[in-house]
C-alpha cells in the first residue's frame, strides 16, 4: 500500500506559489505510514525507487506548468510520528521550511531504512529520561540534537 501512496503523490494537486507558502505546504505535504507487517514486506530499494519516480513525475508537472522558479521535492522520516513525509515547495534545497537544523542527503536509503525499522510513534527508547527518573541528581544533560536527515530532488529551475 505504501508504494501506491507514494506513486499517488505525483498526481495530487500541486500548488506552486512562492507568495503563499502556507497554502503550498498544506497542499503539497504528505504523511505516509505503514503497519509493521507491511514494513516487513517492503524493501528499501523499492521505496527509494517509488520516491525517485514520484520526484521525476513532479519535475515533469512543474516543467509543463511553466513555473520558472526554484522548486524542490523532499522526503524525511518523522520519527516522533513514525511516518515518512514528503513535500514540494518553491524553494531551493538549502532553504527548506524546517524550524530546526536539517542535513541534506543525496542518498535516500538511510532515511527509508530508518522508517522501515521504526516501530511507530511513542515507541522510541529514551535512555536519558530513564536515567533522569532513576537519578537523585537534579540536572541531567540534554542529548545533543541530531539534524533531521532530508533527501531533496530539484524539480524546478534553480535560483
Amino acid at each position: 500500500m505504501l508504494l501506491t501512496w507514494i506513486a499517488e503523490v505525483a498526481d495530487e494537486p500541486l500548488v506552486l506559489e512562492p507568495a503563499d507558502r502556507r497554502t503550498e505546504w498544506e497542499t503539497n505535504t504528505w504523511w505516509l505510514s505503514a503497519e509493521a507487517e507491511d514494513k516487513r514486506s517492503l524493501s528499501v530499494s523499492a521505496v527509494v525507487s517509488a520516491f525517485e519516480r514520484t520526484a521525476s513525475a513532479i519535475k515533469v508537472r512543474v516543467r509543463e506548468s511553466g513555473f520558472p522558479g526554484a522548486a524542490t521535492f523532499y522526503v524525511w522520516h518523522d520519527e516522533q510520528a513514525g511516518q515518512l513525509r514528503c513535500s514540494t515547495g518553491t524553494v531551493p534545497a538549502d532553504a527548506l521550511p524546517f524550524d530546526g537544523a536539517y542535513a541534506l542527503s543525496d542518498d535516500l536509503r538511510p532515511i527509508i531504512e530508518g522508517f522501515l525499522v521504526d516501530n511507530g510513534p511513542g515507541v522510541a527508547a529514551w535512555p536519558v529520561l530513564e536515567d533522569a527518573r532513576n537519578s537523585s541528581e537534579q540536572t541531567v544533560a540534554k542529548p545533543e540534537a541530531v539534524p533531521l536527515q532530508v533527501w531533496a530532488s530539484r524539480v524546478g529551475a534553480s535560483r
